[in-house]
């Protein structure tokens, strides 16, 4: 057996009226070495000191659309801590872990005479909406959505739920002073249904802070929001995220500790047993003949290994680009050497550094051509979708609180997604499979056939991925390449030239892909022939011409947050 699953379920007893359901990675977390904050249980971001709640009291449920949202009351919160907001979970979603962040002020009267405390209670609260039966919908009694009114300069963080039209008490959760909190916004709806109550819309969505990336500030609290009047996602909303406002982000770990976490969770990248096109380490690549040019000249120049004589920073204008050697190694060059090949690590903060991102980027000489399928018939597309070069990664998110893998995002071609710990597959402890798609090297948490396209028709562009032997192990072939918030001191990571080349790795070669789809679609029947053409338009981009790719640094989730 290659690579296996682990999930277990915990619940305190049903007397209780509590739920707390855990995911249990397949091995237990090795003892990281010593540091600042990191995985200690408690992170400080400014004037307040936070913890993870992953226990809760259940309060009301609601079946709906054969999916069951229920809402919970966080408990066990820790003595001098004040709890922000209730937890909402439904159970299609992919998360094993739910959590809430609960908050203690760290910062008191006596050290700063204009002091304003950082939490304080709400005014009142205002009733959002009640449920009440017989609307298709299945609601386990009543549940009822107070909104808390912050005093003046506070915002609040969550909403109450209650079984009763009595009113909270006040100190049922907390709100925090304005200068400490960011923005959020919707991004998944959880509950869409009306309200007999209020004979009104009623929606229930998960909250993410709208400020993301390596810059961003804003931390995830694992509250929702709730509203009467619709809402849309991305929109602002009526309750804010807490932001980390400590500029030393001592909660981020040192360079010893990611060197511990990349031994301990680095994934291994399995490719297709009948790849051509595999992996090789950048510096094979320059080695073997790679080759700089610059717009305007006919003739390339080699580049050194380190790539020491690359453009550095600049932007990506075309005034230069890489190609493959233009000798008797081109064919070598294109099929890469997995033997040599390594993993580049960058590392930075991730939800206000309450989270580590550790990306792995893995390179290619050459992306191979693609294969369209078209119902039960495999047509293979000749040269479109091939380029010189690719880049493709998988990020891993750790939380700062215990050092645990949290989710991984996986590259597919230009989008990707978010994939919980609990679905994923492991080998040789906590490291997880990545199979790469054949030619294409998208990235996957499963072997299969996935298409690109439209499942609906049936049509798109195939990515195929499969065990085999064809693997790199990045917990023990990695470099380091970029950990910013380490600044130049102890520690410091000193990026390589070649990362600061912000051109094109592969040259521009367009072409159309419409006479090669009608050179297809005239030997089809004309049903299927129309349904083809119907779905072309949601091919990816990459098929409408050759052209590399930018490097690692260029990428929007170099900084930015990946897409989600």
């Amino acid at each position: 057996m290659l690579g296996w699953k682990c999930f277990q379920w915990s619940r305190i007893p049903d007397s209780l009226h509590s739920r707390h359901r855990t995911f249990s990675l397949p091995s237990p977390l090795p003892k990281w070495p010593p540091g600042q904050g990191f995985a200690n249980g408690r992170i400080n971001i400014g004037e307040l000191e936070v913890v993870k709640i992953t226990q809760f009291e259940y309060i009301w449920d609601c079946d709906y659309k054969n999916s069951t949202v229920a809402f919970y009351k966080p408990v066990a919160i820790p003595d001098g801590f004040r709890n922000l907001g209730f937890y909402c979970e439904s159970s299609d979603c992919s998360s094993s872990r739910g959590f809430v962040l609960v908050a203690k002020e760290v910062v008191s009267s006596s050290d700063n005479i204009r002091y304003c405390p950082a939490l304080l209670k709400p005014l009142d609260y205002k009733l959002i909406w009640c449920s009440n039966d017989g609307h298709g919908e299945t609601f386990n009694g009543s549940g009822c959505f107070w909104f808390p009114n912050p005093p003046e300069g506070y915002e609040a963080m969550g909403f109450v739920v209650t079984t009763t039209l009595n009113k909270p008490e006040l100190d049922e959760i907390w709100c925090v002073r304005s200068d400490l909190t960011d923005r959020c916004e919707t991004y998944r709806l959880l509950l869409d249904t009306i309200s007999s109550f209020s004979d009104s819309l009623f929606r229930v969505w998960e909250i993410r802070p709208s400020n993301r990336g390596m810059l961003g500030r804003g931390v995830h609290l694992g509250t929702f929001f709730c509203s009467n009047f619709g809402g849309s996602i991305g929109e602002h909303v009526n309750i804010a995220c807490l932001k980390n406002l400590n500029p030393s982000l001592q909660c981020m770990p040192n360079l010893d500790q990611i060197h511990a976490m990349v031994s301990h969770y680095g994934p291994t990248f399995i490719f297709h047993p009948d790849e051509i096109y595999l992996p090789s380490s950048v510096s094979w690549f320059f080695m073997n003949g790679a080759l700089l040019y610059k717009r305007g000249e006919l003739v390339g120049e080699p580049i050194e290994v380190a790539g020491s004589n690359l453009p550095a920073n600049g932007t990506n204008d075309g005034a230069y680009w890489i190609d493959l050697p233009i000798d008797d190694r081109r064919e070598h060059v294109k099929r890469g050497n997995v033997e040599s090949s390594i993993v580049y690590v960058h590392v930075k903060p991730a939800l206000g550094g309450t989270f580590t991102d550790i990306v792995f980027w893995i390179f290619c000489p050459f992306n191979g051509p693609g294969t369209l399928k078209l119902c039960n018939i495999n047509i293979p597309l000749g040269k479109i979708g091939q380029h010189v070069c690719d880049w493709e990664h998988v990020t891993l998110r750790i939380s700062n609180f215990t050092g645990e893998l949290w989710n991984m995002y996986l590259s597919q071609h230009s989008g990707g997604k978010w994939v919980d710990a609990s679905n994923l597959e492991f080998i040789e402890g906590n490291k997880a499979i990545v199979y790469s798609s054949r030619n294409g090297h998208a990235s996957f948490h499963h072997p299969g056939s996935y298409i690109q396209g439209s499942k609906k028709l049936g049509v798109g562009i195939r990515n195929d991925a499969a065990y085999s032997n064809f693997r790199v192990d990045s917990s023990v072939r990695y470099e380091i390449i970029s950990a910013g918030y380490l600044g130049n001191g102890v520690g410091f990571v000193k990026e390589p030239c070649w990362l600061l080349f912000m051109r094109k790795w592969g040259p521009k070669v367009s072409y159309s892909i419409r006479n090669k789809l009608d050179q297809i679609v005239n030997r089809l029947p004309v049903g299927i022939g129309c349904r083809l053409k119907n779905v072309a338009y949601k091919l990816p981009v990459e098929l409408y011409g050759e052209d590399g790719p930018t490097g690692p640094k260029e990428k929007n989730n170099w900084v930015g947050d990946e897409r989600s």
